[in-house]
């Protein structure tokens, strides 16, 4: 049986995952940009695969007419908005997560991107290689306030490390875990209480029709002057024309975006803002998230073939 793999870090860790797979039977087949883009690819090699160990790119209806005999598709992370459900359901190919494995790795991300964010880190670097010295005045995170939108495992993680920082943690979720309330001291509080408390703003929700374009420009006016917003969860969460106009004008201090709109965003004006950060997505990208996404997603698969059922599968 053939497994095909999208996701860029599948393999550069360790090879567990693979080995796990060609114990089980399966032919691993991983798919490279050198040899062309990846979404034409697919097109070809998806007709013949039992199961996809996937990344970011889409799977539309159109692409998964083509699949044949795919059983499962199992998303090397836990995003899965680019995955149509429906067209997967009507298939009988399931969709499966690696929930937990890359937590960490995202919640150190949004941390770097924090202070990075905050003492301009990147834009001094630019100007430095540049052969020119700035240093533009930033704001200290030590004993401020932040604000976590989405506090699941990795927002969890986040206000446990800002805890370091003596950091006033509230958070906006739909469930409240009193006991990782009573441990952190976190408090649970409306979306309107953080956009006009926080000094610090963390998004770990997904992206779906209550989350999107969650932050526009009435929501910009309302924060802090200094305030510092970071995604590292899904584009379109931002409105990014919206932030453009209140990093442009002032309305907030700075923003760090692990995740945006296009990725990627090349031909967004936010490159041009020395007090906006952006990084390729990367937040996962360390080898212990590999080698435990990896894993997981392989497990996942064998779970599917050789249970019928598996713990992480995706409602559909």
């Amino acid at each position: 049986m053939k497994v095909l793999v999208t996701a860029r870090s599948f393999g550069s860790a360790d090879d567990k995952a693979q080995k796990l797979l060609e114990e089980n039977g399966f032919q691993v087949k991983k798919l490279v940009a050198a040899d062309g883009p990846i979404a034409e690819q697919l097109k070809t090699e998806i007709v013949d695969a039992d199961a996809m160990i996937a990344g970011l790119e889409d799977y539309s209806p159109e692409l998964l007419e083509r699949a044949k005999k795919l059983k499962v598709i199992s998303r090397y992370g836990v995003g899965y908005d680019k995955i149509d459900l429906v067209a997967a359901k009507e298939k009988g190919i399931a969709v499966t997560i690696t929930p937990g494995a890359n937590g960490d790795s995202v919640a150190d991300m949004a941390m770097a991107l924090m202070l990075a964010a905050a003492r301009n880190v990147g834009y001094m670097d630019c100007c430095i290689k540049e052969g020119r010295q700035q240093r533009p005045t930033g704001v200290e995170m030590f004993g401020k306030t932040l604000g976590v939108i989405g506090a699941g495992r990795i927002g969890k993680g986040v206000a446990r490390r800002c805890k370091g920082f003596a950091m006033n943690i509230l958070c906006y979720d739909t469930y409240q875990d009193e006991a990782f309330a009573q441990e952190t001291g976190a408090k649970y509080v409306d979306f309107e209480t953080i956009v006009k408390e926080a000094d610090f703003i963390t998004i770990h929700s997904p992206l779906n029709e209550e989350t999107k374009n969650m932050f526009h420009d009435e929501i910009f006016r309302k924060m802090k002057k200094k305030a510092v917003i970071v995604n590292t969860a899904r584009g379109g969460i931002i409105d990014e024309a919206a932030l453009y106009k209140a990093l442009k004008t002032g309305e907030i201090g700075a923003a760090g975006l692990d995740a945006t709109l296009e990725e990627p965003p090349y031909s967004s004006p936010l490159l041009e803002l020395p007090n906006c950060t952006i990084t390729p997505h990367a937040g996962a990208a360390t080898y212990e998230a590999s080698s435990k996404m990896g894993f997981l997603a392989a497990q996942n698969i064998l779970d599917i073939f050789q249970k019928g059922k598996c713990s992480f599968t995706v409602d559909q």
